[in-house]
């Protein structure tokens, strides 16, 4: 996976603050707004499953 630009985190990490805002602390109605949020860490972390070429796509998440 390539390195994001720092532009390209900031960006992204303001969405995930932008989603947090939208958390309620109801575990099902949070579910979809969570699934972002880890999707998104994900990609600025560079995480993507163990022994896998394909980025992400590979988990099911």
């Amino acid at each position: 996976m390539s390195e994001l630009s720092q532009e390209v985190k900031n960006e992204l990490l303001a969405e995930i603050a932008q989603l947090e805002t939208q958390l309620t602390g109801n575990m099902f109605d949070d579910m979809d707004i969570k699934g972002k949020i880890h999707n998104i860490k994900m990609k600025v972390d560079g995480t993507r499953p163990p022994e896998s070429v394909i980025e992400c796509v590979g988990c099911g998440s």
